[in-house]
């Protein structure tokens, strides 16, 4: 993946410079001018208890109390409440290897699956595909699942996202779009972390292919823009033809969304047992990574139809 004409960052941001809660509170550690770039250099959203060599047996000591940490803040000299902070994201950079877990407890078919599995991938700069299971490459698209700005009140996790931003966990946030935040308190205090390698819509298992992530980005303050929750324009999907081209899909129909999703869910880990020889296991965490999970009707009650969408391209 070639990268240039990329700008100098202002400002650089240490992977220690982080912090565990959205809050007002918290004393920016730089200011920039509007306009600037930032360089991040954040550890995955485990904070580093996961590394390269880590096991299923880790798991069990995963400190939840020091998870999804993000980097930052960073004041945003002239920004003032009601205005927009506009985020430019220029760049994201992941380390040569990522984790996917099934963690005891968390993710959307917990009770299906209460024994937990971890799964460490390797990645290459010189490609923009991975082989997750054998036989099945999945294409690369870097993100950081957690951006945002000091919320109006706090302190507040930053596992749930709300609309300062925080945990959105949105795929289509890759280098060259532009997200939009609503701006609270003066200086905006922007953060960033939780990296991603590549992940699916809905992250079902909880997890992405997790990794440390370098990430360029510029942040500019809007006076002549009001929003008042995250919008963004998203960049052009440098892998369209594969996840809009052919795929087999299975619905969730009924009249809770969340149980519709569970079901869409659970048949698309059939038809990969069924059809692709997973274990379910391994079914479910290739759907966190590469199966799209979508609403597709939400009008005609009392059901509503959840839709997995698996891309046929990423099998050999």
């Amino acid at each position: 993946m070639t990268r240039i004409n990329l700008p100098v960052a202002t400002v650089h941001v240490g992977r220690e410079q982080s912090h565990l809660a959205w809050d007002p509170a918290i004393s920016p550690i730089a200011s920039i001018d509007s306009g600037e770039v930032v360089e991040f250099d954040c550890l995955d959203a485990s904070n580093g208890q996961i590394t390269a060599e880590s096991t299923t047996e880790s798991l069990a000591d995963l400190d939840f109390a020091g998870v999804d940490q993000v980097n930052g803040p960073i004041e945003v000299a002239g920004a003032e409440p009601g205005d927009t902070l506009q985020v430019d994201l220029l760049d994201f950079t992941p380390a040569d290897w990522g984790w996917t877990a099934s963690i005891p407890g968390f993710g959307l078919l917990a009770e299906d699956f209460p024994d937990g599995h971890l799964k460490i991938t390797r990645l290459s700069a010189a490609s923009d595909r991975v082989e997750f299971w054998p036989g099945i490459r999945i294409p690369l698209a870097p993100f950081c699942g957690e951006l945002g700005v000091a919320p109006e009140t706090g302190p507040r996790s930053t596992i749930p996202p709300d609309l300062h931003g925080g945990n959105m966990d949105t795929r289509h946030l890759v280098a060259g779009s532009t997200l939009f935040l609503p701006i609270f308190h003066p200086g905006a205090r922007f953060s960033v972390g939780d990296g991603h390698a590549t992940q699916g819509d809905g992250e079902v298992s909880g997890t992405a292919i997790e990794t440390p992530m370098r990430a360029l980005i510029r942040l500019t303050v809007r006076k002549d823009l009001h929003v008042t929750g995250p919008e963004f324009l998203a960049a052009p999907d440098p892998h369209a033809a594969l996840r809009n081209g052919a795929r087999y899909a299975t619905d969730g129909i009924g009249p809770d969304l969340m149980t519709a999703a569970r079901d869409a869910l659970r048949r698309m880990i059939e038809w990969l047992g069924r059809e692709h020889d997973l274990e379910p296991m391994q079914a479910y965490l290739l759907c966190s990574v590469a199966v799209d999970l979508r609403i597709s009707e939400i009008v005609d009650v009392p059901n509503f139809v959840v839709t997995a969408h698996c891309p046929l391209g990423i099998f050999d």
